[in-house]
Formats: C-alpha cells, structure tokens, sequence
C-alpha cells in the first residue's frame, strides 16, 4: 500500500507529537481507515517531507508522532503565475488542479468584460477557500511540498496593472509569435488567461498597453481550461522542468 500523503498547516519538527486538522482526520480515519502504528507521510510547506508514526486514531482524531524528516524539492525552476479568468462550474477547479500538477505557484482568479460567473461576496470567499483545498489535495497527489497561492479574485485590469518583473504572456488567436518564439532564458512568467468568449478588444488593447506578449499556441481553437494547461505545459517544457 502506498504511504498517504498528508499535509498539515502548520510547521512540523522531529520528535514531536500533532493532531491532523479536521479534514485530513476525517481523511486518515474514516476514509483511509488507517490504525495505530500505520506510516504517513506528511509536508508543511516548507519543501521537507515527514515520515510520522499514527499513535493514536479514532474517527474523529488522529494522532501523529514525527519521526524524520528530509529536504524534497520539487518545484518547477520557472515560477508561473496564472492569471485565470474564471470559468464555470468544474472547469475552474479543473484548472486549478492541474495548473498545480504541472507546477504553477501562483493562482488569481480574474472578472473580466465576458466572464460568465457571477457570484456574491460570501459565495466568492467560499470558492476560494474551496479552491485553495483543491490546490492542497493536488500537491499530496503529485509530491509537490510547497503549497501554490489562490489569490484573492481581481478584475482583469487590476491584475493587468500589478508591477511585476515577469515577462507577461496573453494568448491571442491572432498573434505571431509563439512559446518557441520567446526570449531563450525566462524564470519567471505572468500567464494571462482569457474566458470561454475570449477578452474583448478593449481588454486585448489593455494588456498591450501593460507589456503583455501575445501568443498564439497553434491553429486550432481551444476551450479556455484547455488552453490554460496547454500553455502552461509549453512553458514549462521550454523553461521549466518538463520534458
């Protein structure tokens, strides 16, 4: 059986017992049903890996004794944040899960012009925190030990408009240039997404005017989740740790 990996939000030290939070008890206790004396292994964010001992474990709580620990990076040398204008129902968690699984470390939801979400400020505040659990249960699938950042939603332009020394990227169907086509040596990159109805011409006007690159990924027209990790893939394929 492989170890379940689990992350705590708080820091972790060797020689010490933890309480897992809520969910991840629920996780290990009812889900996994895991006993005493069975392995995790847990992260706190700090790019180490834990290997705990389970020393006590109900339903309800599970205790966690700390046994070791170890230095496991593997983050992505290319530091990526994606501006997503947001997209309804499952196709912005969809995003949001395998923008971390191929490496993203920032994440802002965006408004724009054409974006179809409409949602008040509670409901808002909700998906982000549902957003950010998505982002924490990614990583323990994919052994990433550092947590990426669901920012709070902005409008397009206010993003836009953030100082920044990444180089800015805007996918546009009428563009020249592609990923290939880049400067050789980029670290760090601003990813702008656009909604299913693509940014009007105004917003596409802005971004120029913010030193935003357009790019075009090929000749087919692709849905904006789709497009989101195609994009983030070729990055990181030409400047990251893909490939």
């Amino acid at each position: 059986m492989r170890v379940p990996r689990i992350y705590h939000p708080e820091p972790l030290k060797i020689n010490t017992t933890i309480s897992l939070d809520d969910d991840a008890a629920n996780h290990v206790g009812r889900v996994l049903r895991m006993k005493s004396g069975q392995m995790l292994e847990l992260f706190d964010g700090s790019n180490h890996v834990f290997s705990g001992e389970i020393t006590e474990a109900t339903k309800k709580h599970i205790s966690v004794f700390i046994v070791n620990s170890q230095l496991n990076d593997r983050e992505s040398p290319l530091d990526l944040h994606l501006g997503q204008v947001m997209s309804r129902g499952e196709k912005m968690e969809f995003t949001i899960q395998k923008s971390v699984e191929l490496g993203v470390n920032t994440i802002t939801p965006l408004l724009s012009e054409r974006c179809g979400v409409r949602l008040d400020a509670e409901r808002l505040e909700k998906k982000l925190q549902q957003w950010q659990k998505i982002a924490i249960a990614a990583c323990e699938q994919c052994g990433r030990n550092q947590i990426p950042l669901i920012r709070p939603i902005q409008s397009l332009e206010a993003w836009c408009a953030e100082e920044d020394e990444a180089f800015k990227v805007n996918l546009h169907p009428r563009a020249t240039q592609s990923i290939n086509t880049l400067p050789s040596e980029l670290n760090k990159v601003r990813l702008l997404i656009g909604p299913e109805g693509g940014l009007s011409e105004d917003e596409i006007a802005m971004t120029a005017k913010y030193q935003f690159t357009d790019i075009l990924l090929g000749p087919r027209v692709l849905r904006t989740e789709t497009t989101a990790l195609t994009a983030i893939t070729a990055l990181q394929v030409r400047f990251g740790d893909l490939g």
